[in-house]
């Protein structure tokens, strides 16, 4: 077990901005930093960075947490694996302690599986540099393609050889476990080699790792296919995957821009001629994840394919996926007879990249032109053709811009504007029917967060309490004051409130008695913390809750430190100051103040109610204790009046 000392040294060094980035396009807007969120499918960014307080948050799907948690999330890393991760990238040296049996085995599969990978791609590699076939063979084959030794390298390239067993019997001579290597496809269930006599491309993850290989063949066969593929397993999904990601995400963030081609070599010919911020598909449907994937780093998006008959169709696959989530899509058709990877090679890097500006046409165009042109002058293919293009444009969630395409699409084939908007009026509601049939039959887990994925090896603290949901309100009123307390004493516990008396120990001290009738769960349990905290001379802070082992009182920090809304910069750069009182982030102490006599006022009010209803229930001839019920009435609402005329609220006489 990682110790903890070395867990709070890795999250004081991983910067969440530098973490998130990796995956997300982010913007700095004031001081924080937005982006489209990747856990949830959203049009207009509401995914928000805090680089001073060192954690995100989506204002849309609710999703919080610090570079640990999202790498858990996103990348579905174990707890350890997360640890790991950040302290390889900042260079940090990790202290262990010994796991549990049950969560070690867990942490060691997955682990297994991709050392075993990384294994893979260094043989298949070495291969092919230093092997007497691998050099004549694949070496040979890749540099006639004309590939230089550094794109060979960086992309991983490798040979495996024809004698079947060769990359087995090295794997298990090395130890690792040959069921392994079946589990992810590398050996047969005969225990030979999957991939013989074939070129290497290993397929990445976004952060670097090599999570399965595809395969080509060299000589053609009828029997053998050109390519052969791993099969999916534990950290190698297909559909979520595209080729070239890891190299082209910060070219693509750069530009803006992604071009997509269909296979690996058309990535590597592009990437070497300079046009970097390009992935592939991989000859398989484009699917929603992988759009979305794209998404993160840039919203436009350019399909470059074949000018033949298989190429045009190839580029129509998937795109009203890409439409259906507002991708803006152009689409590029090569010449006939040529391919991204023989055309660049022909033309070089600048030429095609002006090639690609002046051949990209909007997809709907695109998809209308071809279609018009294939119609001829016959009226039903026609009508055909206009329920085709005004179906993909009813998926487009920009209204302005479903618009505009209704416009020209109308012109171009000579159809009456009205007649094409009914339609796709039309469409639209059928597309929303459909959405509440399906919200009704129920929400299916999300693509990128399978529902089967096991969290089971997060350590014992961190599963140690369900999470309520923090922000659901409680049925009793008091909730909402409740809540001001706990946000106080989160966001500013460890500010002075006066004398050297802290914030906290400020709203403790006048708080104490009444933590017993606190109605939310999550509030009563960190006010406990809190109160513990301080009893053994302890401090609170933001940095205290943002990195506490319980999770129910971390997800409270990342509910309660960032908020959707922040003071206009036109208030500071116009010299306005409130006049009534200090900016909230510095109003703490009268905020505090404040809201403990709220809270008191509540709980007394609470405590006069059950007395009096004991009055009401008392016994008439027993007048001891209906006297005393009396005074503690009395007393209770002398506390109150006095609480309500502090707050200045009308008291009855």
């Amino acid at each position: 077990m990682i110790t903890q000392s070395t867990i709070d040294k890795i999250r004081d060094t991983a910067r969440v901005e530098e973490v998130v980035g990796d995956y997300v396009n982010l913007k700095r807007r004031g001081s924080n930093m937005i982006g489209l969120c990747p856990f949830h499918n959203e049009k207009t960014p509401s995914f928000t960075v805090s680089p001073s307080k060192n954690f995100y948050k989506c204002f849309g799907c609710g999703e919080a947490g610090d570079s640990i948690k999202f790498l858990m999330e996103h990348e579905h890393y174990s707890y350890p694996e997360a640890l790991r991760f950040l302290a390889a990238r900042y260079g940090i040296e990790i202290e262990e302690e010994n796991w549990s049996p049950e969560v070690e085995l867990q942490r060691q599969h997955r682990d297994s599986l991709h050392i075993i990978n990384g294994f893979a791609q260094e043989y298949f590699q070495k291969q092919l540099f230093e092997s007497d076939m691998g050099k004549s063979i694949g070496l040979s084959y890749f540099k006639e393609r004309g590939y230089r030794e550094e794109i060979i390298r960086r992309f991983g390239l490798g040979y495996s050889h024809r004698d079947g067993k060769s990359f087995t019997n090295a794997a298990v001579a090395a130890n690792y476990n040959i069921d392994l290597l079946k589990e992810l496809g590398l050996t047969t269930a005969r225990d030979n080699d999957f991939f013989r006599a074939r070129v290497i491309f290993p397929i990445h993850n976004l952060s670097g790792k090599p999570i399965a290989f595809a395969g080509r063949v060299l000589k053609k066969t009828e029997r053998a296919p050109k390519y052969l593929n791993s099969p999916e397993s534990e950290i190698y999904h297909k559909s979520r995957i595209v080729y070239g990601m890891h190299q082209a995400s910060k070219s693509i963030r750069k530009k803006d821009q992604c071009i997509l081609v269909e296979g690996y070599t058309d990535v590597l010919s592009l990437v070497q001629e300079g046009i970097e911020h390009v992935v592939a598909s991989s000859g398989t449907a484009l699917t929603t994840d992988q759009i979305r994937l794209i998404q993160r780093f840039s919203p436009n998006l350019v399909i470059l394919y074949d000018g033949d008959a298989a190429g045009l169709k190839a580029a129509t696959r998937g795109l009203d996926i890409a439409l259906e989530q507002d991708m803006n899509v152009r689409v590029v058709v090569l010449p006939e007879g040529e391919d991204p990877d023989s055309l660049v090679r022909s033309l070089g890097g600048e030429k095609m990249q002006a090639f690609i500006e002046e051949k990209a046409e909007d997809v709907i165009f695109f998809k209308t032109r071809q279609l018009v042109e294939s119609a001829g002058n016959d009226p039903v293919a026609k009508t055909k053709i206009a329920r085709d293009v005004v179906s993909s444009i009813a998926i487009i969630p920009d209204p302005i811009k479903r618009s505009l395409y209704i416009k020209e699409c109308a012109r171009v084939m000579d159809l009456e504007e009205e007649m094409l908007i009914a339609e796709m009026n039309a469409a639209v509601r059928q597309q929303l029917k459909k959405k509440n049939r399906d919200s009704q039959a129920g929400a299916k887990p999300s693509a990128s967060r399978p529902a089967s994925d096991n969290r089971s090896d997060i350590p014992p603290v961190e599963q140690a309490r369900p999470i309520p949901n923090v922000s659901k309100k409680t049925s009793n009123t008091d909730g909402f004051h409740e809540q001001k307390i706990a946000q106080l004493l989160i966001a500013f516990g460890g500010e002075e409130f006066e004398d050297g008396l802290t914030v906290a120990e400020y709203i403790i001290g006048e708080i104490e008695d009444v933590v017993a009738e606190f109605d939310h769960p999550v509030y009563k349990q960190l006010i406990e913390d809190v109160v513990n905290k301080l009893g053994k001379g302890g401090s609170v802070s933001e940095k205290y809750f943002l990195a506490h082992p319980n999770t129910s009182i971390r997800d409270l920090a990342y509910e309660f430190l960032q908020s959707p809304y922040e003071l206009s910069p036109g208030w500071s750069e116009n010299g306005i100051e409130l006049g009534t009182q200090k900016p909230p982030n510095e109003n703490f102490v009268n905020d505090s103040v404040e809201s403990v006599l709220r809270l008191k006022l509540r709980k007394i009010d609470r405590l006069r109610g059950r007395n009096r209803e004991k009055l009401k229930g008392c016994d008439p001839g027993d007048v001891e204790q209906q006297i005393h019920l009396l005074k503690v009435d009395q007393k209770l609402t002398e506390i109150h009046n006095h609480i309500a005329k502090t707050l200045r609220m009308v008291v009855p006489k």
